[in-house]
């Protein structure tokens, strides 16, 4: 447990910003998951108007530290490939 008033407030700053990632983490997954099943449905429209809401989505969590760039590029890449192979 925090002792010093510095490490309180260290503590109580560390829980909030958990707190506004886990909420980006699931909003991310949220729209990735909403492309991928209308990958699995087949339905080439769905999944190119939830792919488009998805992208920055993804994007948007790399840029505020809750994933790596890279693993939000790959992401993005997988999804637009599987995209590409339904056409």
């Amino acid at each position: 447990m925090a002792n010093t008033p510095s490490a309180k407030k260290a503590a109580r700053k560390i829980e909030r910003r958990t707190a506004i990632n886990k909420d980006r983490r699931s909003r991310m997954r949220t729209f990735v998951r909403k492309v991928e099943e209308a990958l699995d449905s087949g339905d080439r429209d769905a999944a190119s108007v939830a792919f488009k809401a998805a992208e920055p989505e993804i994007m948007r969590a790399a840029q505020k530290g809750v994933i790596h760039k890279s693993t939000a590029s790959r992401k993005v890449s997988r999804l637009a490939h599987r995209l590409a192979k339904l056409a």
